[in-house]
């Protein structure tokens, strides 16, 4: 019960994101250019940026809360642990099948130009998630002392933050191939490289594990309140930084501890607001949760439904362009959310209604795409 407890909050928080997360993606393929240029645009900006992060906190928040279980089994590298990392790369891959130039291996190699392939090559949310859960899943492994692992998550975050300005700067795909060096920083077009991104994986392990023990002493709302009030404060001292108060040679610093500190900041206030609504209310029957607990179905499918080539060799983001004022985009947003919600309620009674034939479904169709890639 407790388990259950624990990720409603973090569940509603992931499913407010997603559903921001859809809104960024129709406003960026269909919203007129010149609207973007209106103050209220600007603001709306700011909120999507808050997306990536709060999508990476959850997700080592998630992972942090379920992963004391079955640890010495996986340590053995059975069946568990095989299905962890199974997992864990069908996020990665995924994240790549996205960006690929072209639905067939043979183009890939034939047709695909430079820019082509460092799109296909850059580092984005999905990949960024799926490294650090495999980092947090590895360590987790060979760290068996939960305070020592714990104390490990700390000075991980502390040293990725110290050393991203640094690594930012050098040019990695000069020594190792473009798969690897995309993932230290954004010279070759990454937009979510390791560095400094695994930060917020990171954070949200550790916010996990006070969250945890604070509900262990009982003591759960106080800590949700303080958290809370530390994310306030961090996050006003983030807008006073770059405020033009301070020099720009220390604002100019990239990627900057303060703008880390500063996101983070708005995740805990967040997620007190999603705590609030979970303890308020009937949180868990929310249409919320159903996206939330299918976010890597709907992360895909939304993206396939606006950029997939599907209209004759076009997608929709090509075939209706940057068209639609506020109010078409606002209700092609709507239209796409609830499309969504949907497909993740239906895929959820699936896969809890029939679990042997949905995982036989998931299987049949990877299997048929794959053909198809490999012989188109």
């Amino acid at each position: 019960m407790k388990e259950k407890v624990r990720y409603i909050s973090a569940d509603l928080l992931r499913g407010l994101v997603i559903i921001i997360m859809i809104e960024v993606h129709v406003f960026n393929a269909f919203l007129l250019p010149e609207l973007r240029q209106a103050g209220w645009f600007g603001v709306l900006n700011f909120i999507n940026g808050l997306v990536a992060p709060s999508f990476l906190l959850v997700s080592g928040f998630a992972f942090q809360v379920s992963s004391g279980s079955k640890l010495d089994e996986m340590r053995k590298l059975g069946k568990t642990f095989w299905k962890k990392i199974g997992r864990i790369f069908q996020i990665i891959i995924i994240g790549y099948a996205l960006h690929l130039p072209y639905y067939s291996f043979t183009k890939i190699i034939n047709k695909s130009t430079l820019q082509q392939l460092q799109g296909f090559f850059a580092v984005d949310v999905l990949q960024c998630i799926g490294f650090g859960l495999l980092f947090l899943f590895l360590t987790r492994l060979l760290i068996k002392s939960d305070k020592v692992y714990h104390y490990f998550l700390i000075a991980a975050l502390l040293l990725v933050m110290i050393v991203s300005p640094y690594i930012y700067k050098v040019d990695f795909n000069m020594y190792v191939h473009p798969t690897i060096g995309n993932y230290f920083n954004r010279l070759h077009g990454s937009l979510f490289p390791v560095f400094p991104w695994l930060n917020f994986l990171l954070a949200g392990g550790i916010f996990a594990k006070y969250f945890v023990d604070a509900r262990e002493r009982n003591e759960e709302e106080k800590f949700v309140k303080n958290s809370t009030i530390a994310g306030l404060a961090v996050l006003f001292l983030g807008h006073l930084f770059y405020s033009g108060l301070f020099p720009k040679t220390l604002t100019s610093i990239l990627p900057n501890p303060v703008f880390f500190l500063e996101r983070s900041g708005y995740i805990l206030v967040l997620f007190y607001f999603c705590w609030l609504v979970d303890k308020k209310t009937n949180a868990k029957n929310s249409f919320i949760i159903y996206e939330s607990r299918e976010s890597l179905l709907v992360y895909w499918l939304h993206l396939i439904i606006i950029y997939g080539v599907f209209w004759s060799g076009k997608s929709l983001a090509n075939k209706i362009g940057m068209t639609m004022n506020v109010i078409e985009a606002i209700g092609a947003t709507i239209l796409l959310i609830a499309l969504m919600i949907l497909a993740a309620k239906l895929w959820g009674w699936a896969k809890k209604k029939y679990p042997k034939y949905s995982s036989l479904f998931v299987k049949a169709a990877v299997t048929v795409l794959l053909f198809v890639f490999f012989i188109s």
